[in-house]
């Protein structure tokens, strides 16, 4: 397959060329060379920019997902960071449950509500 232009790998990736300019900047991708003053891709780049993004939506740093590739390109799994993100999130989950409940409850709280007077 050919490489791909950076415009192109924007709008397959869903995202502005600068994101692809800033990931290079960070070591996440490496353009292939150019083409005229274009950057160009390997078509796996795609692939790589889509685990980003789930790392990204994850919550996961750039700099933990810049971990989660080896030298050579290939994924390396961190088992214990991936478990301790889940653990983050089930922490995150609880806590946004426990306040939806209480705002369900105050929503519903049949206490009479006051007026609070104006200061003049």
């Amino acid at each position: 397959m050919t490489d791909l232009d950076i415009a192109e790998v924007a709008l397959r990736a869903g995202v502005p060329a600068s994101t692809l300019r800033f990931y290079e900047e960070r070591g996440l991708i490496a353009p292939s060379g150019r083409r005229g003053l274009r950057r160009q891709y390997d078509p796996g780049v795609l692939e790589r920019l889509a685990l980003i993004a789930l790392g990204r939506t994850a919550g996961f740093s750039l700099d933990e997902i810049a971990r989660m590739f080896a030298p050579d390109g290939r994924t390396r799994i961190d088992r214990e960071m991936l478990a301790s993100k889940a653990a983050e999130l089930d922490r995150t989950i609880h806590e946004l449950g426990a306040l939806r409940d209480s705002l369900r409850h105050a929503a519903a709280c049949p206490a009479p509500r006051k007026r609070v007077p104006r200061r003049p």
